[in-house]
């Protein structure tokens, strides 16, 4: 699986310089914006899909002294960049086609459309490329954002390139670029939104009771305190917590208990973690314990 991920990004990222380069040329003869602004959003994701390539095979690295993680999370940081980069330029091409009403420039419609329909289905070979791998990795998916807002846009470009050929109107391609810009500002921000979730290590949606209903369901168990819950990649949930036991459980039985929570918390989707076991230190402290509290 991740060698043919590998291949796919190669031949994804050899798609998209040729119609990043194919649409720079196309526009500049057409002076059509909405198809500059397709070629830089193309040369965007020429980078982006870069950046994804190299978390990827960084990700592949096995855990070392440094690393006692492993390197998976560079494919969450490679999303959240990508993100932030999609963000800038949506907001840029936003602003120039704002910009175009005030100064219409006369465009070459058939450039335009011929251009644009090569894109078209350069972008849909690129999608369709990686969607197989975007549900497993965050990572992915944010490069599949990227040729599917790319797909889109050269669609509301070819739609603008007939209507420019056939009839003129040339006002749509700065329409065109707008609701572009507005459809990849909205998706850069879903994508940016959850990387940095996964990097403020925050509760990937799990519910606090039913962990608290599951743990406290095991007699041996008192009370549970000091929980952190996060997604440290696309594979791992964790939790880390402290629990009261009673004081004559040994080694051995706790080892069994924690076993048997392991397997009852992977139905929420935790598949990693890690209790310490107390006797009466923190009895009555609550799961979640604010910082003023816990120096207190």
């Amino acid at each position: 699986m991740k060698d043919q991920t590998t291949k796919r990004y190669f031949w994804v990222t050899l798609l998209n310089i040729v119609i990043t380069i194919a649409e720079f040329c196309g526009g500049f003869i057409s002076g059509s914006l909405s198809l500059l602004s397709d070629a830089v959003h193309n040369l965007s994701d020429v980078g982006a899909i870069i950046i994804s390539f190299v978390a990827h095979l960084i990700s592949n690295r096995k855990r070392n002294q440094i690393k006692t993680f492993g390197y998976e999370r560079a494919e969450t940081l490679a999303a959240f960049t990508n993100g932030i980069i999609l963000i800038f330029i949506s907001l840029s091409l936003f602003a120039e086609a704002i910009e175009r009403f005030w100064q219409p420039t006369k465009i070459n419609g058939g450039v335009m459309l011929i251009v644009s329909i090569i894109g078209l289905l350069a972008n849909v070979i690129s999608m369709l490329t990686m969607h197989q791998d975007a549900q497993g990795s965050l990572n992915v998916r944010s490069t599949f954002l990227h040729m599917l807002s790319d797909a889109l846009s050269s669609v509301a470009v070819v739609i603008g390139a007939i209507f420019i050929y056939f009839w003129q109107v040339s006002l749509l391609d700065p329409i065109m670029t707008l609701v572009v810009s507005i459809f990849v500002l909205r998706e850069a921000y879903q994508i940016t939104k959850q990387a940095a979730n996964v990097l403020m290590e925050s509760n990937p949606d799990i519910d606090l009771d039913q962990v608290n209903k599951i743990v406290l369901a095991i007699p041996a168990i008192k009370n549970i305190h000091h929980v952190h819950i996060w997604r440290y990649s696309d594979d791992y949930i964790m939790l880390d917590a402290h629990v009261n036991v009673a004081p004559d459980l040994t080694v051995q039985e706790f080892e069994k208990l924690t076993q048997q929570l392991s397997h009852d918390l992977q139905k929420l989707g935790i598949n990693h973690l890690n209790f310490q076991a107390e006797c009466d230190r923190g009895k009555y402290d609550e799961m979640i314990v604010s910082q003023q509290k816990s120096e207190n």
